[in-house]
């Protein structure tokens, strides 16, 4: 019987993927010599005559645009499933923005490429000097790497997420007190720039942080309602985005700001009894584990341990 063996597929697959990319590299190299004065017109003549539509749309011999064509909708999709998972540009600079990074985008995709590398690095590590990945197929130790370098990746987009969902958190709590503080400044007579300008120097929180950028970009000339709407635009949370459309609507008619601020605070701080109770309801589940499964064996522990061993010495 004869035994099949893997060398001859493996040898044809390289020597398949050698000769494509020496295809590609000979197609790639520009042509000695002066190119004909036919082809340089062709191009310009296309709309009037035929026969320089006709060269025009004569195929190459580049098989690049024949494996584009294969290649493409599968690296279409791969690519959306990638943006889905890790994030594309736009949706990173938003994560950036929540979480009050200064850190651009093109930084935030060195740092995951330094993430991806060291995840690669240290599965390479465990795939050769691991003692149980020895018995294991050669397939299995190839694919390690490569999944250490996609964890890697993921754990950077997902420590930006978490920053950003936290940073989030905290504006939350802090909005209800920053718009009453806001209202008692328009009530004693202040104008909104001077009370923003007061919530900044006065607080220490994260909307104390977003004001004083809006107070510094009035001061370099930007107006207040554009300042006003980048902040809302680049956080893009529920409820202080629904704060800033109402003293952007206010400040447009005219009408009095301590009133929709009171207003708008008073909705913040039922928002936020709302999304506690709602947590409560979520975390009173997760409490019954360690009561079940800890507190409650303990218990019954104690109380039957003394009954079982006054038997056992009894008998």
């Amino acid at each position: 019987m004869v035994q099949l063996s893997a060398t001859p597929i493996v040898a044809v697959a390289l020597g398949a993927i050698l000769g494509l990319g020496l295809w590609l590299v000979a197609a790639s190299v520009p042509r000695i010599g002066r190119p004909r004065l036919v082809d340089r017109v062709a191009p310009y003549i296309t709309d009037i005559s035929a026969e320089a539509r006709a060269m025009r749309a004569r195929p190459a011999s580049d098989p690049g645009s024949v494996i584009g064509m294969l290649v493409l909708p599968a690296a279409r999709r791969a690519r959306g499933i990638l943006s889905s998972i890790l994030g594309g540009n736009d949706t990173v600079a938003r994560r950036l923005r929540q979480a009050g990074a200064d850190a651009t985008v093109e930084r935030f995709r060195g740092r995951q490429l330094v993430w991806a590398s060291v995840g690669f690095a240290l599965a390479a590590l465990v795939a050769l000097f691991a003692p149980t990945m020895e018995s294991t197929p050669a397939v299995v130790r190839w694919t390690v790497p490569p999944f250490g370098a996609v964890v890697g990746a993921v754990a950077a987009d997902w420590m930006l997420q978490r920053a950003a969902r936290r940073r989030l958190s905290r504006i939350t709590s802090e909005l209800p007190t920053v718009l009453e503080f806001l209202t008692l400044s328009l009530t004693a007579g202040e104008g909104m720039l001077d009370a923003l300008r007061r919530a900044a120097r006065t607080g220490s929180g994260e909307l104390a942080r977003e004001f004083a950028g809006v107070v510094a970009a009035v001061g370099t000339g930007v107006p207040l309602g554009l300042a006003l709407a980048d902040v809302r635009d680049g956080l893009e949370h529920p409820a202080l985005s629904r704060a800033i459309d109402q003293v952007l609507g206010a400040l447009d008619r005219g009408t009095p700001l301590a009133d929709v601020l009171r207003a708008q605070a008073g909705d913040a701080r039922a928002e936020a009894k709302r999304t506690i109770i709602e947590l409560a309801g979520r975390k009173e589940i997760a409490m019954l584990v360690p009561l079940i499964f800890l507190i409650l064996p303990v218990t019954v522990a104690f109380a039957l341990f003394p009954g079982y061993l006054v038997l056992q010495a009894g008998f």
